[in-house]
């Protein structure tokens, strides 16, 4: 294995091939915007991660299938927050705060980390597997002080690859801790969601962020969802606008390992991953105009409600001072 640090004066507009092999290509760029990226491409497709830029994947594609969500955006923006630019594959949404805020919040949807500025970024790269490594410092004067590093790894052959992150908490006192890794599935027309958790366990998100404009036809339909299994076969699009949402807690109850997938015709997208890990996860569903996503299964530590809300339900997490914890997700398409 060897290792290629990447600095952000290497990128040019131009598409650069960094690193090639019988079974790997790399290759960096800068988007218009500024943003600089890294293409990762193996026989079965490619992913294109933003090393400096909370190290969101910004695009995936495999088996000739785009997993990433519709939505409005041509390129990644320069931003602060993740509604700036959200149009992303995947992206790690927390740490010390998470989730749609409530209106007693301080933090911004999804909080400090998907668009974070990384301090470094670096390629590992082996027979076997590429993976892009990244490392950024938070640090708050008399507030938390933590060190996060995100990775994804991309074998040969594969059309599944894994989403890491460790945080370690750097202060001297205890860090709350929320982390989701926020995968925005694409949404594909009569697909069927499948997961090897009971339905029961999906309960229907019945809080209304500030970003959800209901109308009378969608609070009728929310309604009668309430009281009925939990959507499966995606074949009622004009229902999902405004966005539908369950929420799964506890989930270590049912499975040491969570398997959830949504068969698209003849593949099946998929996404799994250790329930001592992230024993909670979300189903989004949002379908308009502008936007449509099915994001079938997004792996947390506790709901997405925002940080008060975590805290008033006892789902929050506290690392002890120079603790650190690890996560990983397996998701793609078969």
């Amino acid at each position: 294995m060897f290792t290629i640090p990447l600095y952000k004066d290497q990128f040019g507009k131009e598409k650069t091939l960094i690193a090639q092999s019988a079974s790997f290509e790399i290759n960096t760029f800068t988007y218009n915007s500024g943003i600089q990226a890294v293409e990762i491409k193996n026989s079965k497709g490619h992913l294109v991660i933003l090393p400096f830029m909370g190290q969101m994947i910004w695009d995936a594609e495999f088996l000739g299938t785009d997993l990433c969500m519709k939505n409005m955006f041509s390129e990644p923006k320069p931003a602060k927050s993740i509604v700036e630019t959200y149009g992303c594959f995947a992206f790690h949404a927390g740490m010390i705060r998470m989730g749609c805020p409530t209106p007693q919040d301080d933090h911004v949807l999804h909080g400090e980390m998907p668009c974070a500025a990384m301090d470094s970024a670096w390629l590992e790269i082996s027979e076997n597997a590429v993976t892009i490594k990244g490392s950024y410092e938070y640090v708050m004067g008399f507030g938390d002080h933590y060190l996060a590093q995100p990775s994804v790894s991309l074998a040969k052959d594969a059309s599944l690859f894994d989403i890491q992150m460790s945080v370690k908490n750097l202060a001297t006192v205890p860090m709350p801790l929320q982390y989701m890794c926020h995968i925005n599935a694409a949404y594909f027309d009569n697909a069927v969601m499948t997961q090897n958790i009971p339905d029961h366990a999906l309960q229907l998100r019945e809080t209304i962020p500030a970003h959800v404009q209901p109308n009378e036809q969608w609070l009728a339909y929310n309604e009668s969802l309430k009281t009925s299994a939990p959507i499966q076969t995606l074949n009622t699009p004009e229902m999902y606008d405004p966005e539908i949402v369950y929420c799964m807690d506890n989930i270590s109850q049912y499975a040491k390992r969570a398997v959830f997938n949504m068969t698209v015709g003849d593949k099946q997208m998929v996404t799994e991953f250790s329930t001592d890990e992230f024993n909670s996860a979300t189903r989004w569903i949002l379908r308009s105009g502008d936007q449509q996503v099915a994001a079938y299964a997004l792996p947390a530590t506790c709901r997405p409600e925002g940080f008060l809300t975590a805290k008033e339900k006892g789902t929050l997490i506290y690392l002890q001072p120079h603790e650190e914890r690890c996560f990983t997700v397996r998701t793609g398409i078969r």
